[in-house]
């Protein structure tokens, strides 16, 4: 599958998400879409990533907008994370890397002076026709959910 450009259509690829569901990228039509990809669940800026989407909930809902978190972590492990942190928004489990794929966020990092296959921080901004407008890549996560709140509000302007 070819990674997604801005400006795309993207593919109805099937999502396992927590609670055991499946469901599809074209469940969220006619609602902005923000999908933060994570490196692992319950570490230190991956949990600071999502309690920061966590208090901003209110103000993305208010736009129509729904926040889904994706790593490759295990369902069981997102689960967990998600109940431990009291995330009001979904995980997706994305073990077999395919939207992990489609949104080219697999990167060769170092990790300790090795070179190791790992998800790279990014945010994707998918407007309520199921179109990528916008991409953070190589996310730092401090004042990264407050950035993607503006891009939704502007988003919601023009649409």
């Amino acid at each position: 599958m070819t990674p997604i450009v801005t400006g795309s259509k993207i593919p109805d690829i099937a999502l396992h998400i927590t609670g055991d569901k499946r469901v599809k990228l074209s469940d969220f039509v006619g609602k902005i879409v923000v999908l933060y990809f994570y490196p692992k669940a319950s570490t230190p800026g991956c949990t600071q990533e999502g309690l920061d989407f966590k208090a901003a909930i209110n103000k993305f809902r208010r736009h129509s907008a729904v926040i889904l978190g994706a790593s490759r972590d295990s369902l069981e492990a997102q689960e967990r994370f998600k109940a431990k942190q009291a995330f009001p928004f979904e995980l997706i489990s994305d073990p077999g890397e395919a939207l992990c794929k489609l949104f080219d966020v697999i990167k060769l990092k170092n990790m300790y002076g090795k070179k190791v296959r790992g998800v790279e921080r990014s945010t994707f901004l998918i407007d309520a026709e199921g179109v990528l407008r916008q991409e953070w890549r190589k996310v730092k996560v401090k004042g990264h959910v407050d950035e993607v709140l503006e891009a939704v509000k502007a988003l919601k302007q023009v649409g």
